[in-house]
């Protein structure tokens, strides 16, 4: 409960990313699901489909990197505060395999004026760790509930 406000922030963190999920037609067709979200946290997952193959038969980067970004994006949007990325780098550990379903843990670092940053662990059914994610966030003008917003050019 926000006192301040007299919010439950976890209601307002599903609020919240209800609304996200109901307009992020990319992640939908990922397969990308919500599975956990509070304030500043996000943990969503993915199966691994055949499509999703690089030339070496195991997952692609880009499609792990998507997932990482994802749950930041939740993570980041979690107080209806509008957040964008600004930046992003991503350490691949190991390789993700076909049907596997990999999950993406963000967690706020550091949240500070206009900027935030996020840690983002991706790890496959067995909890080895597949990547290390690291992102910041810039907040935009908007709340994430009431709908979309214009991204500054």
């Amino acid at each position: 409960m926000d006192m301040s406000t007299g919010v439950d922030v976890d209601e307002r963190a599903k609020q919240c990313a209800q609304a996200m999920v109901a307009r992020d037609d990319a992640s939908r067709e990922l397969g990308i699901r919500l599975k956990v979200i509070h304030p500043g946290h996000a943990i969503m997952d993915m199966k691994i489909k055949p499509w999703m193959a690089n030339g070496d038969g195991v997952c692609h980067g880009g499609l792990l990197f998507s997932l990482a970004d994802t749950a930041m994006a939740f993570a980041s949007n979690s107080r209806d505060d509008s957040y964008v990325a600004m930046s992003a780098s991503i350490e691949f550990l190991s390789s993700a395999r076909l049907g596997e379903t990999v999950t993406a843990v963000a967690r706020e670092e550091h949240r500070r004026g206009r900027t935030a940053t996020y840690s983002v662990a991706v790890t496959d059914p067995s909890g080895n760790r597949v990547a290390q994610f690291l992102g910041r966030t810039y907040r935009v003008r908007g709340s994430v509930i009431d709908g979309p917003r214009s991204i500054p050019k």
